[in-house]
Formats: C-alpha cells, structure tokens, sequence
C-alpha cells in the first residue's frame, strides 16, 4: 500500500472541481474509509479511486449547510476569503488568514 501524504489539513478551505459548494476540512481519510454501498451510489462516470485521501467537510451551497464527504482529487483550494454560514464551522474553528481555519482551543468541559 502506498500512503500519500493529504493535500489538505483539518481548517482547509476547499471547494468541489464538478459542483457548487465548498468547504471547511475537520477531518481526514488516508484512503476511502465510508461504506462499500455510499461508494456504489455514485454515478460510474464521476466516481473516485478508493486509494487517495478523503476528506470530511463542513459544506454549503448557496441553498443550505450540511457535511460532505470528497475525494481529493475532486478538491481545489478556495482562497475567496467568502464567510461560511455552517453553524459548525464557527463553533469549532476561527479564521486564521485566507483559505484557512483553526481549530478553537477545548475549553475542557
């Protein structure tokens, strides 16, 4: 098995290359890691290779906030420095500098 280094890092603001949203990366996959049947649902035409990173991301669109689940190589960054509606992404992160977020300090509740 080949481990790749991740494009991106947990605060990455990214966009998606086929589709309008974008996002803010909390976590990180080496390699596919979500169920055989989510992967068979994606049309053959557009569907990823399993062995690449794969990202979690708080997402929007211009209609709503949800989390998305990307393969790397369907990623580019985005450096718009748009502020995000996700509920999520204010909770657990503050803006750094352009096309990055960090992750607040737990306050150890």
């Amino acid at each position: 098995m080949i481990v790749r280094e991740a494009k991106y890092g947990i605060g990455h603001v990214v966009k998606h290359r086929k589709y309008p949203f974008r996002g803010v990366v909390y976590d990180v996959d080496p390699e596919f890691a979500n169920t055989e049947e989510w992967w068979q649902s994606i049309p053959v035409d557009v569907r990823p290779r399993k062995n690449q990173p794969f990202y979690h991301l708080y997402a929007e669109n211009a209609e709503t906030e949800y989390v998305a689940y990307v393969s790397e190589q369907n990623l580019l960054p985005d450096d718009t420095g748009q502020p995000f509606r996700h509920p999520q992404i204010a909770a657990n992160f503050e803006p750094a500098k352009a096309g990055v977020y960090r992750m607040k300090q737990s306050t150890g509740h």
